[in-house]
C-alpha cells in the first residue's frame, strides 16, 4: 500500500513541476487532475462536448487552456491573438487534430505544412483565378437550374429537409467545375457510398479526438475504429480515383477552350483545378498521389462546407421574413421582370445578399474550429505560451462575442454594410480563415451562393418549419447538426 501511496505522490509532484503544466497551471481553464489533466471532461457524445465547449468560453473567458499528458492546447477568442497566430508564417504548421485525417486527405492543401504546402498553395492559386471563376459561373447556373427543379417536386410538402439537396447540388457543381466532369453512370454509383463513408470517417475522427490515449498511433491502430476508418478510405478514394481516371480518359477538349484569346487560358496555365494538376503530374511537377490528395481535399471542403453554409443561411431567411422580402426587392431591382439567368455584373450587384449571407456565416461557420501550432514561446493575452503548443481557434464562439456583435444570437444582415464593418478588428470574422493559409476558394463559394440563392429566391417564397433555437449542433469537423434543418417552399407568383 506504501508503494502505491508514494507512486501517486510521485505523479502528482512530476506532474506539478513539468515546465508546461506548471506554466498553463496559471491560465484559467477547467479543473484538471495530475498527469491526465481534462481528460475525462471530454469523454462525451459529439452533441454533449459541442456545448462543453461553449461552456468552456463562457465560464474562463477569452482565454483559456486545456490540457492532458502530453497534449497542451490554449483557447483563442482574442482577434488581437488571432492576428498574431493567424497572419504570421511564423504559425503556419498543423499539427493535430489535422494529422488524424491524414489516411484520407494525405499531404493535401489542408494538411500539409512547410515547404509542401507552400508548393501547392502556388500551383493551385491559378485555378481560382477571376477568368476561371467567369467560366463556373454559367456551372453555378446550369446547377441552380436544376437544384430549383427538384425544388419544384416538394411543393406539395409540409416540409422538406434541405441538407440531402443542397449537398447533392454542390456536390455536382463541384465535380463539374473545379474537376471538370460530369457525374456519369460509373461515377454516379459510388455516390450514396462517397456520402456514407465520409461520415462514417468523420464519425471516427471526432472520437478520436476526444480521447486522448487514440492520440497514439500504436494505441488507435488496435481499435475497431482503426479498421472502420480503413474501410471508409478506401471507399472515399474510390470515388476520386474515378473521377481523376474519368477526366484522364476524356478525349473532350476542356471545357473552357472557347475563351477569348486575351484571356490567354492556356498559355498561363489557368486551368480548372484537376486539369491543372494533371498537366503538372505529366510535367513531373505532382505525382498521381499528389493528384488524389488534392482531388480528395477539394472534393471534401469545396461541397460539404458550401452545403453547410447554403442550409443554414436557406433556414435562416426562412426565418427572416423582413429579410427575405429585401433580399427578393434587390432580385426585382436587378432582374425586373426578367426571367434571365445571373451574369457576373448581376452577382457583383447582389449587395445586400452578400451582407445577408455574411451575417449567416458568422451566426453558422461552416467550419467552426481551426488549430494551429506554436513553434516557439510565444505571448498571448499576456500569458507566455510554451514552444509546441497547440492553439485552438473556435470561430463559432468569436463571432458570437457581445462585446463585438451586440445581440449575437440575432439575424442581422446591416451589421456587415462597410459603414459597420470597418469598424470591427479584421481577426473578429473569419469564416474562411484569414493570413496565409486563409481559404483559397473563398470567391468561389462566395459566387456559388449568390447563384444559388438568387435563383431560390426569385422563383420561391421560404417559410420557417426548423427555428434557430430548435438546432442541436454536434462536434464535426464542419458545423452540424444532429437533426435534419427542414423548410417549406412556396412558389411565388
Amino acid at each position: 500500500m506504501i508503494y502505491l501511496l508514494l507512486a501517486i505522490f510521485l505523479v502528482v509532484v512530476y506532474d506539478r513541476i513539468r515546465y508546461k503544466t506548471s506554466i498553463f497551471r496559471q491560465i484559467p481553464g477547467p479543473r484538471s487532475w495530475p498527469l491526465i489533466g481534462n481528460t475525462w471532461s471530454f469523454i462525451s457524445t459529439p452533441d454533449q462536448l459541442f456545448p462543453h465547449l461553449r461552456y468552456i468560453h463562457r465560464t474562463y473567458g477569452n482565454f483559456s487552456q486545456v490540457h492532458s499528458i502530453n497534449y497542451h492546447a490554449v483557447n483563442l477568442y482574442n482577434p488581437e491573438d488571432l492576428e498574431k497566430i493567424l497572419s504570421s508564417t511564423t504559425y503556419n504548421e498543423k499539427r493535430r487534430p489535422y494529422t488524424f485525417i491524414k489516411s484520407w486527405l494525405g499531404e493535401g492543401l489542408l494538411t500539409s505544412n512547410g515547404e509542401k504546402w507552400h508548393q501547392r498553395r502556388k500551383l493551385l492559386t491559378s485555378a481560382f483565378h477571376f477568368n476561371i471563376l467567369k467560366k463556373y459561373a454559367m456551372i453555378f447556373t446550369e446547377q441552380t437550374e436544376r437544384f430549383l427543379a427538384v425544388i419544384e417536386d416538394e411543393l406539395d410538402k409540409d416540409k422538406t429537409d434541405i441538407v440531402p439537396l443542397i449537398t447533392n447540388a454542390t456536390l455536382h457543381i463541384m465535380c463539374e467545375t473545379a474537376m471538370g466532369t460530369s457525374i456519369t453512370s460509373t461515377i454516379k454509383s459510388v455516390v450514396n457510398k462517397y456520402f456514407q463513408a465520409s461520415n462514417d470517417y468523420i464519425y471516427c475522427v471526432v472520437q478520436r479526438m476526444c480521447r486522448i490515449w487514440l492520440y497514439f498511433d500504436y494505441v488507435f491502430i488496435f481499435t475497431k475504429m482503426f479498421w472502420d476508418q480503413r474501410r471508409a478510405v478506401a471507399e472515399l478514394h474510390k470515388f476520386t480515383t474515378k473521377i481523376i481516371e474519368e477526366r484522364k480518359a476524356s478525349k473532350q477538349e476542356c471545357i473552357f477552350t472557347d475563351l477569348d484569346d486575351d484571356v490567354g487560358m492556356n498559355k498561363k496555365g489557368k486551368l480548372p483545378m484537376l486539369d491543372l494538376l494533371l498537366e503538372k503530374e505529366k510535367k513531373g511537377e505532382i505525382d498521381l498521389r499528389g493528384v488524389r490528395e488534392e482531388v480528395d481535399t477539394f472534393m471534401f471542403e469545396g461541397h460539404d462546407t458550401t452545403a453547410r453554409a447554403l442550409t443554414f443561411f436557406i433556414m435562416s431567411i426562412a426565418n427572416e421574413s423582413r429579410v427575405q422580402e429585401k433580399i427578393y426587392e434587390e432580385m426585382e431591382n436587378i432582374f425586373g421582370d426578367s426571367d434571365r439567368s445571373a451574369t457576373m455584373e448581376d452577382l457583383n450587384s447582389m449587395k445586400y445578399l452578400e451582407c445577408c449571407i455574411k451575417e449567416s456565416l458568422r451566426l453558422y461557420p461552416s467550419v467552426p474550429f481551426i488549430a494551429r501550432n506554436v513553434p516557439k514561446d510565444t505571448v498571448l493575452s499576456g500569458y507566455t505560451i510554451p514552444a509546441n503548443t497547440i492553439c485552438h481557434i473556435f470561430v463559432f464562439d468569436l463571432h458570437r462575442r457581445a462585446d463585438i456583435y451586440p445581440e449575437p444570437e440575432k439575424f442581422v444582415p446591416e451589421r456587415f454594410l462597410p459603414e459597420n464593418a470597418h469598424k470591427r478588428h479584421p481577426f473578429a470574422y473569419l469564416p474562411f480563415s484569414a493570413g496565409p493559409r486563409n481559404c483559397i476558394g473563398q470567391r468561389f463559394a462566395m459566387l456559388e451562393m449568390k447563384t444559388m440563392v438568387s435563383g431560390l429566391i426569385r422563383k420561391y417564397r421560404l417559410e420557417a418549419v426548423t427555428r434557430a433555437e430548435d438546432l442541436v449542433f454536434t462536434v464535426d469537423l464542419v458545423l452540424r447538426t444532429n437533426h435534419p434543418i427542414y423548410v417549406k417552399f412556396h412558389k411565388r407568383t
